[in-house]
């Protein structure tokens, strides 16, 4: 077993993607909340967001790096409210898997996209650019980066906001309604079709967010971009039972932490990305487990 200190470089890192994946699973949490779609498109829309910011950075005359975060944000907000505008209303009325594989199917367009207009070259290296880029500091021997601070610190903001904004604002309160029941909320005068492009809208700027942070942290690679976040953020949103942002947010933490610190361990390391599969289909068991014993015992 490797060290303590071997470690610790991969708590830094672990909590970082986490809060990535919190971001991200905190949108689709609320977005299948406010529509009832699963937004499996989630990945597919940030990656392309970053493939495009990075694009940008590449150009002569030294274009401005906030532009192209503003424009990779942008896109995801974009891409997303044009998609909920035109294909949300035909799925509302769908069950959840066609809802699913209908988002499925703009990832792989996205994803064609992503191949056709960025070839991958051997020995090419692709980075986004941020201010933060080399800077940081130590703890406790560990080098700290400040894009890491920041893809935490958005995490805890983000899921902190939504549970205000969902708890206090006449809007939020409108998603919480019509996760309980759309058509009741439709005939009391709420304009649900507003409220979903409301979702559609900020679940997309998420998307945005996460792919531009994930660029960051780990590499622009298209299979990373696209699967690593609605893989790790679905599994966090399933644990929360697709209703909890709370309990989101912790899950996501926890396999972010997990995913990471198998890294110094050889033995299991190649099966490192299987870590979302396992700890959500732990976490459904033993969620499902404590249901069948309360419900026994409110029967006996």
């Amino acid at each position: 077993m490797p060290s303590w200190s071997d470690f610790q470089p991969f708590i830094v890192s672990g909590l970082a993607l986490g809060g990535v994946y919190a971001l991200s699973g905190v949108g689709l949490v609320v977005l299948y909340r406010a529509t009832g779609v699963l937004y499996l498109a989630f990945g597919a829309v940030g990656a392309t967001g970053a493939f495009i910011a990075w694009q940008v950075q590449q150009q002569p005359g030294g274009w401005p790096g906030w532009l192209s975060w503003i424009i990779c944000i942008a896109f995801g907000g974009v891409v997303a409210l044009g998609y909920g505008v035109v294909f949300g209303p035909a799925l509302a009325g769908r069950g959840p898997l066609t809802q699913a594989v209908a988002t499925l199917g703009l990832t792989l367009v996205l994803f064609g996209a992503i191949d056709l207009l960025w070839p991958t070259s051997a020995g090419q290296s692709r980075s986004i650019t941020f201010p933060t880029d080399g800077s940081g500091f130590t703890v406790a021997q560990v080098q700290v980066d400040w894009t890491q601070v920041i893809a935490l610190a958005l995490g805890v903001v983000i899921t902190v906001a939504t549970g205000a904004f969902l708890r206090f604002s006449k809007l939020g309160t409108a998603m919480r309604a019509m996760a309980n029941d759309r058509e009741i909320t439709g005939t009391l005068g709420v304009p649900v079709r507003r409220v979903e492009a409301a979702a559609w809208f900020g679940c997309g700027i998420l998307s945005g967010l996460a792919g531009l942070l994930l660029a960051d942290l780990s590499a622009l690679d298209d299979t990373t971009l696209v699967f690593t976040v609605v893989i790790s953020s679905l599994a966090a949103a399933l644990i929360g039972r697709l209703r909890s942002i709370t309990v989101t947010f912790v899950a996501a933490l926890v396999i972010g932490l997990v995913h990471d610190l198998i890294t110094p361990i050889t033995q299991i390391v190649n099966y490192q990305d299987m870590t979302p599969f396992v700890l959500a289909a732990i976490a459904l068991l033993v969620m499902s487990r404590g249901q069948v014993m309360t419900r026994s015992r409110e029967e006996g």
